[in-house]
């Protein structure tokens, strides 16, 4: 699978072209929530976008790990990983499929064994 990454650039100019503001207001403003959710995440605390999802710190404990290469066990200290959590719609939204609507009803015909209704 190969796509477009996004960059901080883009998303700058993705701001200007929605807002109307200045290059440099859209900079600071997108800077500025970027250090929000990177201080928020640094406490500790988890960072929620309804729709989209939430970015949550973990707590990983002391485990004895092994060097592929060598096979020697060694200590893998404590430490605290960021994990990511898409929400549901957005989810459906990278599936392709739209929020909100329900999917089709299957017919009777689709079914391995059913024969379809005659006019």
């Amino acid at each position: 699978m190969t796509g477009k990454t996004i960059t901080r650039i883009e998303l700058y100019d993705a701001v200007y072209r929605r807002t109307g503001l200045s290059r440099s207001q859209c900079l600071a403003m997108v800077e500025s929530v970027f250090k929000e959710i990177a201080g928020t995440l640094e406490k500790g605390e988890t960072v929620k976008f309804s729709g989209f999802g939430a970015f949550i710190v973990r707590k990983k404990g002391q485990r004895l790990g092994r060097n592929p290469k060598t096979g020697v066990d060694a200590p893998i200290p404590p430490r605290r990983v960021l994990v990511f959590k898409a929400s549901a719609i957005l989810k459906q939204q990278v599936n392709g499929k739209r929020c909100g609507t329900a999917a089709p009803a299957a017919t009777a015909a689709s079914h391995v064994g059913a024969s379809a209704p005659s006019p």
